[in-house]
């Protein structure tokens, strides 16, 4: 890329970390309303989760449409389908505390996750084509992973603090969050109807398809990298919303707000993990990073899950 070209690409950066931050806001969404439904609705710890679950089962649905989509209309298009649909997804879940209905709220997940799903096929392979690929891109990558911890960050703490009392909780104590989500969606509609986005696979799709011989599943790499991707959701999204749940259940009766905070705090530190990981993505390969911290994320995890329950740990922000 010439030096031109660099700057001429620095406002779809931003707009692709601001989909980042979207992507995570949203699906973070669904950690605080876990609680709440669990509230309002007397629904169990399994019940509550079922609007996670909606959201990620959409990826199953979505993930080759989305990238269908991407070959044939390209990335603008496919980012503007997206954002409509988020629009249309976090409506519904506006609706269902109108309604006072677990069962649109559901549905509104449902749709969310459709979005969140485009979303994700749009920003990763971007800012790694904005990057020129290699390392530079898994460090572009990296830094918009930040925003998205961001988001992540102020999501469970901001809805934690609008729900108050947790006997009285109701999808409609969310209302501020989501009139924030739509609202980011509605903004980053219109910049991104004015940006110009290089279109590299859209140009592609002119020539002539060859069938290729091989299935997706033939590559190891594929196969591997689906198996981490299945992990990592449960790292990033599960182990904060069983936190959350715990933490807010009668036996233990944290406040929301601080449950929201120490949730919140979780995805802090993953942010700072992140931009360590960009400061040095150009210079260490993936496979190294990738390593190092499962090897340590395992032996944590591992503690965590046989540490007794009664051992408490002081955060420098909260008083015991």
């Amino acid at each position: 890329m010439s030096t031109e070209q660099k700057k001429n690409y620095a406002l779809p950066i931003i707009v692709m970390f601001a989909l980042f931050a979207m992507i995570s806001f949203v699906t973070g969404l669904q950690n605080p309303m876990g609680v709440i439904v669990k509230s309002q609705f007397g629904a169990s710890n399994f019940m509550s989760q079922l609007g996670n679950a909606a959201n990620f089962i959409a990826y199953a649905f979505m993930g080759i449409p989305a990238g269908m989509l991407l070959q044939r209309i390209g990335y603008k298009k496919t980012a503007l389908l997206a954002v409509t649909v988020g629009f249309i997804g976090v409506g519904i879940t506006f609706l269902s505390g109108i309604a006072e209905s677990f069962s649109v709220y559901l549905v509104g997940a449902f749709i969310s996750g459709f979005s969140m799903c485009m979303l994700n096929t749009v920003v990763n392979p971007m800012l790694n084509t904005l990057a020129g690929g290699g390392n530079k891109g898994n460090q572009l990558i990296q830094l918009g992973g930040s925003f998205n911890s961001i988001s992540a960050t102020i999501v469970p703490v901001l809805v934690g603090y609008l729900i108050g009392d947790l006997a009285q909780a109701k999808i409609s104590n969310a209302d501020p969050a989501l009139f924030l989500a739509m609202g980011i969606f509605a903004l980053a509609f219109v910049v991104l109807y004015f940006v110009n986005i290089p279109e590299p696979h859209i140009v592609k799709t002119s020539a002539k398809k060859e069938k290729s011989k091989h299935s997706a599943l033939s590559f190891r790499h594929f196969v591997l990298g689906t198996v981490a991707i299945f992990i990592y959701v449960g790292v990033e999204v599960g182990i904060p919303n069983f936190a959350n749940l715990f933490m807010t259940s009668p036996e233990i009766n944290i406040d929301p707000t601080i449950a929201g905070s120490v949730v919140g705090t979780y995805w802090f530190l993953m942010m700072i993990g992140r931009l360590c990981g960009a400061s040095i993505g150009a210079k260490v390969s993936s496979r190294a990073m990738l390593t190092v911290v499962s090897t340590v994320g395992i032996v944590l995890v591992l503690g965590a899950i046989f540490c007794a329950d009664n051992i408490l740990v002081n955060m420098p922000v909260f008083k015991s």
